[in-house]
């Protein structure tokens, strides 16, 4: 059914644009601090302090490599996402709760990542029930963060808006990590143990998170549904209703369809990428937790200017291409990644660096060319499917990692691995014509499509 018309809020409001950027600022810290810099090598120490003399831990029973519980756990928190998120767009889509939903689930994931103070000894099983609160709860929150995007922003204006929201986030990340970096160097002058370091630079991600999230939740405004719930329904069997009406409808929309497809799968591999850097350079090339930290800390700032110039690349060459470019450069660094000797610092961050050229522009760049792919009243249901691969939410792509270290005890193997969600993804997006998807889909494509 559709909801009665009315006035709807501006669109290219300042203060709400600044507001929504706010919100990568808000939760980057979770993305930096926790999954990309200290709860991978944090999490697989304690893991193999607990293992047995094989080197395995036994979560509910199931014989797990140390090195690779991890993994695993990005994996298995995707998966639950696969079930929740697009149930969770599509209840949003009929209500007025993407503000709250955003808030709910914000708070709910900052306050497990604060938990994770308490990880110390070998308490890997509650690490990684924290993670999965955490990052579960990060990607629903990311869901109606990103469904607020076509609800603010016009077409020709939807690039730009998509990277200055994650060029924000990389310098708020940043930050947050450099301060992290500070206390980790200084920690014996401050009389800390390095776990202990850890685990304050793991709650302050949550602190960082927690307290920034009231930036956007000032001026983002409610809009109406465009569909009202029918008579006898309530939001949860709405919700698994309409998902199964999105998939159902989503045949009707076969360039939407393959982008979605496209992806999943190059996504998977750059948030494998993104999770697992750290845990790679520890354990494979020997490098210390400080060296660790300055390449990611280095990430944040190159990656801010990286995002703004993949705003501009895709303005002056089109999305699709700026897209591609980035996919050959992802397949670069994973071939680099195999060869790179141990301990040279010097070729991680020059690997780094590439990596923070293409990071946010790959990812920026894809949500502004999806939002233009989905039909009007469905933002959130489509983002819920969306965000099944998001920031740090991938499932293939670690589990791929994982299994690959178990079977040949090869972290360089294991990352190799990686390229083949590169190379598929890069096959189907040659494939896609984002200006037919738009207009498939009732939208005004930009002028550069």
């Amino acid at each position: 059914m559709t909801a009665p018309t009315a006035a709807a809020p501006p669109i290219d409001d300042r203060r709400e644009l600044v507001g929504w950027y706010f919100y990568d600022w808000a939760n980057s810290a979770f993305s930096t601090t926790v999954v990309t810099v200290f709860l991978g090598p944090f999490l697989t120490s304690i893991a193999e302090a607990a293992a047995d003399e094989r080197g395995l831990v036994y979560p509910l029973g199931i014989p797990v490599a140390a090195g690779s519980f991890f993994p695993y756990m990005v994996s298995l928190s995707v998966l639950l996402q696969v079930f929740f998120l697009p149930i969770l767009g599509a209840i949003a889509d009929y209500s007025h709760a993407k503000k709250g939903m955003l808030a709910s689930f914000a708070y709910i994931g900052a306050v497990a990542t604060m938990l994770m103070y308490f990880l110390d000894g070998n308490r890997y099983f509650l690490g990684g029930l924290l993670f999965l609160i955490a990052n579960l709860s990060f990607g629903a929150s990311i869901v109606f963060y990103n469904a607020f995007l076509p609800e603010i922003s016009s077409p020709d204006r939807r690039d730009a808006v998509s990277s200055r929201g994650w060029a924000t986030g990389y310098l708020g990340g940043g930050l947050l990590l450099l301060a992290n970096l500070v206390l980790f160097s200084n920690r014996e002058a401050l009389g800390l143990s390095t776990e202990l370091a850890v685990r304050i630079s793991l709650a302050s991600a949550g602190m960082w998170w927690a307290i920034f999230t009231i930036v956007p939740l000032l001026p983002l405004r409610r809009r109406e549904p465009l569909k009202r719930i029918p008579p006898g329904e309530h939001y949860l069997t709405i919700g698994f209703k309409q998902l199964a009406h999105t998939f159902g409808e989503m045949r009707h929309y076969p360039q939407t369809l393959l982008f979605l497809g496209a992806y999943l799968l190059y996504n998977d591999g750059i948030q494998a990428v993104i999770a697992l850097a750290s845990q790679f350079g520890a354990q494979e090339l020997g490098l210390d937790q400080g060296i660790l930290i300055q390449a990611i800390l280095m990430v944040q700032f190159v990656a801010f200017f990286g995002a703004l110039a993949f705003g501009w690349v895709a303005q002056g060459i089109g999305s699709k291409r700026a897209i591609l470019l980035s996919l050959i450069i992802w397949g670069g660094v994973v071939i680099y990644s195999y060869f790179m000797p141990a301990g040279v610092p010097a070729q991680f961050f020059l690997l780094a660096a590439i990596i923070a050229l293409v990071l946010g522009g790959s990812q920026a760049i894809s949500r502004s060319v999806f939002s233009l792919m989905i039909p009007k009243g469905q933002e959130a249901e489509y983002f819920g499917i969306y965000e099944v691969s998001e920031r740090g939410t991938s499932w293939l792509a670690p589990f791929l990692f994982g299994l690959a270290y178990q079977f040949t005890d090869s972290y360089r193997i294991a990352i190799i691995s990686l390229i083949i969600f590169f190379v598929a993804g890069f096959a189907l997006l040659l494939f896609v014509d984002v200006r037919r998807a738009a207009e498939a889909a009732g939208n005004v494509a930009p002028a550069n499509a």
